[in-house]
């Protein structure tokens, strides 16, 4: 009931001169705000290339990070004491680029009046695909492969005994998810 009294009243102001002049003024200034929102500065959305982001590590930087980690890990292990860590690595951080791959098969058959012969060839050509950044054409990242431990050596006060050693490297090996073999574990002398 109520919706229907306001739309008849909506309807006999818009009968009246008052109500077409007031729709006239709205219209005109919806306009207005249209061309006026032409001239205000548009706020850019920043968007990081994929090499800038927060994941984004060097080599060095991931030593530096893994080296420190295992420093506190160990230095809470009971009878360890203060201790140092050096972490190798077997390689750096490796990128994985989207990449097409286009490949062309020929295939003759030659039915000659003696013998036939049959030959193929096959041509394929691989590429980055490249997008358009800030900073020019970069290729697409797909992900990010983190170096690979080579090795571990840990040198500290609690290293001579052979059951804080054995925590350190059970520590270690779980941490970094490699073999006992590739840890290290001294006295601090």
């Amino acid at each position: 009931m109520e919706k229907e009294a306001g739309w008849k009243r909506a309807a006999e102001l818009l009968k009246g001169g008052k109500g077409q002049k007031f729709l006239v003024v709205a219209g005109l200034a919806g306009m207005a705000l249209i061309l006026v929102s032409q001239f205000w500065p548009e706020q850019e959305t920043v968007q990081e290339s994929p090499d800038k982001t927060a994941s984004s590590v060097t080599a060095e930087q991931y030593v530096e990070q893994t080296e420190k980690r295992l420093s506190e890990l160990i230095g809470h292990i009971a009878g360890a004491g203060e201790c140092q860590v050096m972490v190798t690595l077997e390689n750096g951080v490796e990128y994985v680029y989207a990449s097409e791959q286009k490949i062309n098969s020929d295939r003759v058959e030659d039915t000659g009046t003696d013998s036939s012969k049959l030959s193929e060839k096959e041509d394929s050509e691989q590429s980055v695909i490249m997008v358009e950044t800030e900073n020019g054409k970069e290729g697409l990242l797909v992900t990010e492969l983190q170096p690979t431990v080579r090795g571990v050596v840990v040198v500290c006060e609690g290293g001579g005994e052979e059951e804080v050693a054995q925590r350190i490297v059970s520590a270690v090996t779980t941490a970094l998810n490699i073999s006992s073999k590739r840890v290290c574990v001294s006295p601090a002398g």
